[in-house]
């Protein structure tokens, strides 16, 4: 090593930087995985001393796998490739990812588009060395369907932090250990860490993503349930309304029994029901409540299961 690639390896960050990506089973292609992983590993070669790639296989074509191998053979560090046991989605494969990555601070890529400037990957490190353990690179223009989520999302959730549309995540071995601490498996990475009581960030781009991976409906149904109280108040209020709208005909029944002449028995019939109901529905609303609380603990046991893990190094 001569003096001036000396000076540039004391300059550059000495954090080490693990960068976990995941490669989208059906949509993904050799092309554009390897353009992302160069413009990724050229960031981190010039800017951290000591650095890691994880590529998640979670079923993804095997002509990707093979041009990354290829790709691995000439890149300065180590590629780390974590083939998954079976299709398994973006949140089990990155959890999988997370828990092989062993950098100070993780960049998480939920996967290999990049409509924004490589030169955010470092910034997001600048933002966190600022007391941010949680620093996410987010588009300026999203989808209507993704607005509506996070806008009820954020409207019931737990956590203080705010959720938003997002490319890119940086997150700091603190907050990946204090969400790990609560639960050994994440099914929602961001809400978690949007709970973990730890600082936040946002960075933005002039731009939107395209590429989503598949089953975000569902993720998202998932989410709601397990880390907001949407759910429970959605229960609680159809259950007041059915109740309000029980005593407003247990009162029309007991004016018509007052004023008129009602059908014999009509009267009986009808108070018993409207209070029959009304008990129901409130019974209703506590078990959904105590069904919620079932799920929570029952989701915290979920794993991911690994094929294996192959570590190619120049």
């Amino acid at each position: 090593m001569n003096e001036a690639e000396l000076k540039q390896t004391l300059s550059k960050e000495k954090n080490f930087v693990s960068a976990v990506v995941y490669l989208c089973p059906g949509r993904e292609n050799a092309e554009g995985a390897l353009g992302f992983f160069g413009k990724l590993a050229a960031e981190l070669e010039a800017h951290f001393a000591q650095y890691e790639i994880v590529a998640v296989d979670d079923a993804a074509p095997a002509g990707v796998v093979a041009a990354l191998r290829s790709w691995a053979a000439d890149c300065p560090k180590p590629l780390t490739i974590l083939h998954m046991g079976l299709r398994q989605g973006l949140e089990a494969g990155m959890n999988a990812g997370l828990d092989a990555a062993i950098g100070d601070y993780v960049y998480e890529f939920d996967s290999t588009e990049m409509p924004y400037d490589p030169a955010l990957i470092f910034r997001a490190y600048e933002t966190a060395q600022k007391g941010n353990d949680i620093v996410s690179v987010c588009p300026t223009r999203t989808r209507g369907s993704s607005v509506l989520f996070y806008k009820i999302f954020n409207a019931n959730s737990h956590g203080a932090g705010r959720l938003r549309t997002d490319a890119f995540r940086l997150v700091s071995r603190r907050a990946i250990n204090r969400v790990h601490a609560s639960s050994p498996h994440l099914p929602y990475r961001k809400a978690a860490y949007a709970a973990s009581g730890l600082a936040m960030a946002d960075l933005e781009f002039d731009g939107r993503l395209t590429d989503r991976a598949a089953g975000r409906f569902r993720l998202a149904v998932d989410s709601l349930a397990l880390y907001t109280d949407a759910g429970y108040r959605l229960s609680a209020g159809v259950a007041v309304a059915m109740m309000l709208v029980a005593l407003a005909e247990l009162a029309y029944t007991l004016l018509v029994f007052a004023t008129g002449h009602p059908i014999q028995g009509w009267t009986t019939t009808m108070f018993v029901l409207t209070l029959g109901f009304a008990g129901v529905f409130a019974v209703l609303a506590i078990v959904v409540k105590y069904l919620s609380l079932l799920v929570d603990l029952v989701f915290k046991r979920q794993k991911y299961l690994i094929e294996g893990i192959e570590k190619i190094q120049k």
